[in-house]
C-alpha cells in the first residue's frame, strides 16, 4: 500500500542533514549520473514582473528510487522554495520539503565536491571572494574536505568583510580569518580559491592566481555576470563543471571562451566523469577550475537523503492520502 506523504520543515531539513552528509548524497548521486543511472531536467523559468521569475528544476535518482522538482518564485528578492520527491515506483508523492536551507547547503556542497576532487590534499589556507549570504556555508563547505586554518576574505564592503570575519570566529573558532583589504592580497600565494560574488564583469585575472591553486566559481551563473577572466583556462590542467549543458547555456565565460572556438569543449568535464573515473588532481597541474551552475540532480540527491533520515522519526507531519474523486461534470452543482 502506498505511504501518505510526508512534510519536512526547514527545521526537519537542519536537523536531519549536515554539510558532509550532502556532500556525501552529491558524490553518490553524481556517481549513479556517471553510470547512467540519474539524469537531470532543465532548468526553466517564466518571468513574472519585470525583475521576477518563476523557476522549476529537476532530475530522477533511479538507484535511490525517487524523481522529483524544485521550484520557487523570487518576487522582489524574496522566495519560498519547495521540493517535491515522488515514487519511481508508483508515481505516489514521497515528500514535500521546505527547501531554502537544503538548497544553500546543496549549493555549498557543491563547492566541497569540487574542491575535494581537485584542491590539493594538504591545502590548509583558503581565500573567499564575496561577503553574501553564501559566503560562510563556502568557507565551511571546504573546511569539511581540507585542513583549512586560514581564510582570507575580500569584498568591496569593508563593513562586510568585518562581518564575515566575526562569523568565521564565531561558528570556526580554530580558523583565522582575515580581513583583506585588496583582491591582490587575499589571493596571493593562496591555493584554495573561491569566487562567490555578483560581478558583471570579470575581475579575477590568471596573473593573481598562483601556480598549483584550485579554483571554485560559484557566483556567476547566468549569461550578465561574470568572475574570471579567459587568460584563466588555459592555464588549467583540469576544467570540471556540475552540469555541462549548464555552462554552456549560462555561463558568458565558458560561452565566450568555448563558444568561440578557442578551445574544444571536450575540455571540460562534469565532475560526475572525474568522480566515476577516480581522477583527483595530478601533483604538476598549473591550475585547476570547478565551475557550479547548480542543477536539479544536487536538489534531489539532497532531499532524498533527508526523506531516507526523516522518514522513522515520530514527530514527522504526514500529509492526507490522496482520494481520487469523480469529476463534477454538470454545469448545475
Amino acid at each position: 500500500m502506498t505511504e501518505a506523504p510526508i512534510w519536512l520543515t526547514e527545521t526537519d531539513v537542519t536537523s536531519s542533514i549536515d554539510l558532509g552528509g550532502a556532500i556525501s548524497a552529491l558524490e553518490n548521486a553524481l556517481k549513479a549520473e556517471a553510470e547512467g543511472e540519474a539524469e537531470n531536467m532543465a532548468k526553466t523559468h517564466l518571468m513574472v514582473g519585470d525583475n521576477n521569475a518563476m523557476h522549476a528544476l529537476g532530475a530522477a535518482i533511479h538507484a535511490e528510487g525517487v524523481c522529483g522538482t524544485k521550484t520557487w518564485v523570487n518576487i522582489n528578492g524574496k522566495s519560498a522554495t519547495i521540493l517535491v520527491l515522488f515514487s519511481l515506483e508508483d508515481g505516489s508523492v514521497r515528500a514535500v520539503i521546505e527547501a531554502t536551507a537544503l538548497g544553500q547547503m546543496r549549493t555549498a556542497a557543491m563547492s566541497g565536491l569540487g574542491t575535494k576532487w581537485l584542491a590539493g590534499e594538504g591545502v590548509n589556507e583558503m581565500a573567499i571572494i564575496g561577503t553574501g549570504k553564501q559566503a560562510l556555508p563556502q568557507i565551511a563547505a571546504c573546511l569539511a574536505v581540507r585542513p583549512i586554518e586560514r581564510v582570507r576574505i575580500y569584498s568591496r564592503s569593508a563593513d562586510k568583510r568585518q562581518a564575515l570575519c566575526d562569523a568565521v570566529a564565531a561558528e570556526f573558532p580554530k580558523v583565522e580569518a582575515v580581513n583583506c583589504d585588496s583582491l591582490e592580497y587575499a589571493v596571493d600565494g593562496v591555493l584554495l580559491i573561491t569566487l562567490c560574488t555578483n560581478a558583471t564583469e570579470p575581475f579575477f585575472e590568471s596573473a593573481m592566481a598562483t601556480k598549483g591553486a584550485h579554483i571554485n566559481a560559484v557566483g556567476a551563473i547566468q549569461p550578465n555576470r561574470a568572475e574570471f577572466t579567459a587568460d584563466i583556462f588555459p592555464r588549467c590542467a583540469s576544467i570540471a563543471v556540475d552540469t555541462l549543458a549548464g555552462v554552456q547555456s549560462l555561463s558568458r565565460e565558458f560561452m565566450d571562451y568555448f563558444g568561440a572556438g578557442s578551445e574544444p569543449w571536450d575540455r571540460v568535464a562534469p565532475i560526475s566523469q572525474l568522480i566515476k573515473a577516480g581522477a583527483p588532481r595530478s601533483g604538476d597541474a598549473d591550475l585547476t577550475l570547478f565551475k557550479a551552475m547548480g542543477m536539479g540532480l544536487s536538489d534531489i540527491a539532497v532531499g532524498a537523503e533527508i526523506l531516507k533520515r526523516c522518514q522513522a522519526r515520530d514527530n514527522i507531519v504526514q500529509l492526507p492520502m490522496r482520494e481520487r474523486q469523480k469529476l463534477p461534470l454538470h454545469v448545475n452543482i
